[in-house]
């Protein structure tokens, strides 16, 4: 059976003491990087060869052409905003959405005839 090695810090991978220990001797080159260069290089692959050419216009275009007809909206009917400020015009809009007496609605009449019932189990 191994021994596991409860310090996580000081396992090192074997590789990479190879890589350090050739480097160090002078056996091996380290790499180099070049963000600038790599960066330039990648633009060269952001854009496929078909995009560079009016083909990749025409294809973008059917791509992202809509496959049913879009109809032009007909009826532009402007509504005007009530300026009257009444408040009665606004409870009268509020009865005609829900208007009094409709299931489930807790009146002031069926909370009075609760009270005058007595509460439950008694």
């Amino acid at each position: 059976m191994s021994e596991i090695n409860p310090e996580v810090n000081n396992i090192e991978n074997f590789d990479a003491q190879q890589i350090t220990e050739s480097a160090e001797a002078g056996e091996q080159k380290l790499p180099t990087v070049n963000v600038s260069a790599d960066y330039e290089a990648s633009k060269e692959f952001s854009v496929s060869d078909i995009d560079r050419t009016s083909a990749g216009a025409e294809a973008a275009a059917a791509a992202t052409a809509p496959k049913f007809p879009i109809p032009a909206p007909t009826d532009n009917i402007a509504k005007p905003a009530d300026t009257s400020g009444n408040p009665d015009a606004f409870r009268s809009m509020a009865h005609d959405i829900t208007p009094a007496g409709t299931p489930g609605e807790v009146t002031d009449d069926l909370m009075q005839k609760a009270i005058d019932l007595g509460t439950p189990g008694s």
